[in-house]
């Protein structure tokens, strides 16, 4: 059949794609107010400039082809974030702090989840140039801002720490086959099969990883179990003061710790974040650092980002959808008064419908007439649409 559309995408019809642009504008004028630049990378790029230093799981969700000009591979951008990375590195070329923001779809050769699109409307912003948890502290609270604006805000906002794990898999010794399957696990908290993994690990390092799926709850308890639990290695050090002095400064927040939730590509360096709301069952954004990105376009920039689908927030906030309210306009026929009132209600914002001849009046109903103008005493004025 023509008509369908494949597995996993979908159409925005009228009054979700009013919802839709309506959440995006808030957005990028929330991110305006705090600096944050907009920016629009191309759909698609050569696929070694997308998938550069960004980790195999990105390279599996990208669609490649064929460029016909050059002979080249493509990619259809499966993230936004290397590519506005590369805009930093590359185009910008600044030597200070840039704030800067985007919103377009992206596209994934599988969903997510068995409910998730392919095609997800991914909004973000990102800062770089700046090495200091202020960084960490400016974005989480823009993120938490964002939620609150798009009415859907934050009950929880866990914090991890990618230098734990690095740290602990450089202790261990593990191949990048092994650390890639014990990343895996620690995701999903998957301790039996963790377990049968590490098996052949020295035992400091076996018992550290598997204490990090439970190491998850408030701030407190967590670091004080974290540092009681895991080895006494500079890094794993270095992190777990990291992430006491930066939920400190977030207290009054939603904060809490999951040191296991290492989920996203694998090009994060630092401090990691997920945002949950009560609706929905899986982070609906998530964010953290990632300064080795920049390498790949030959300028390692601190930064620090975030990104959600705009798609999965219009799902679960309170919204609801409104269709078009409009007035029905006749023809003006050269009618000066006429044509004054209809530019001065446009520009008040009102959506004006100029009548057709051979449509019946519940058509212009369906098509979101509410009011009509019509003349009266010789003057033209904004009444409810009548059935006659």
């Amino acid at each position: 059949m023509h008509w369908q559309l494949p597995d996993s995408i979908h159409d925005a019809l009228p009054g979700d794609a009013a919802r839709l642009e309506a959440l995006r504008r808030r957005l990028l004028d929330l991110f305006r107010a705090h600096g944050y630049e907009l920016v629009m990378p191309p759909l698609i790029e050569y696929l070694d400039s997308l998938t550069t230093g960004v980790g195999r799981d990105l390279r599996l969700r990208t669609f490649k082809l064929t460029d016909q000009s050059s002979g080249r591979t493509m990619g259809v951008r499966a993230d936004m974030t290397p590519q506005v990375a590369r805009i930093d590195a590359q185009l910008l070329n600044r030597s200070g702090v840039s704030r800067l923001c985007y919103c377009a779809s992206v596209l994934h050769t599988l969903p997510d989840s068995l409910m998730a699109t392919r095609e997800p409307l991914q909004l973000g912003a990102e800062l770089y140039g700046h090495a200091g948890l202020e960084a960490e502290t400016e974005v989480i609270t823009l993120l938490a801002r964002a939620l609150e604006q798009a009415n859907l805000p934050a009950a929880r906002i866990e914090i991890s720490h990618m230098g734990l794990f690095r740290a602990l898999a450089d202790e261990a010794g593990i191949s990048p086959e092994q650390e890639t399957r014990i990343f895996a696990l620690l995701q999903t908290k998957n301790v039996p099969y963790l377990q049968e993994c590490c098996a052949e690990l020295p035992a400091a390092m076996r018992e550290a990883i598997l204490a990090l799926p439970a190491l998850y709850g408030d701030t407190q308890t967590v670091l004080e179990a974290a540092r009681a639990r895991l080895p006494a290695l500079p890094a794993v050090r270095t992190a777990l003061d990291e992430i006491q002095t930066l939920t400190h400064t977030l207290r009054d927040l939603p904060i809490g710790l999951d040191l296991a939730d290492l989920r996203g590509y694998h090009y994060h360096s630092g401090i990691m974040f997920a945002a949950y709301v009560p609706q929905a069952p899986a982070a609906i954004a998530r964010g953290g650092r990632y300064d080795r990105v920049g390498e790949a376009f030959g300028r390692g920039r601190p930064a620090v980002g975030f990104s959600l689908d705009l798609r999965q927030v219009l799902r679960h906030c309170s919204e609801q959808a409104h269709g078009l309210r409009a007035i029905l306009a006749p023809q003006d026929a050269g009618d000066a008064q006429l044509a004054a009132l209809v530019e001065e209600l446009r520009g008040q914002g009102e959506a004006v419908l100029t009548a057709l001849p051979g449509h019946s009046r519940q058509s212009w109903r369906e098509a979101g007439c509410e009011r009509e103008i019509v003349q009266r005493n010789g003057n033209w004025c904004v009444v409810p649409l009548q059935d006659h």
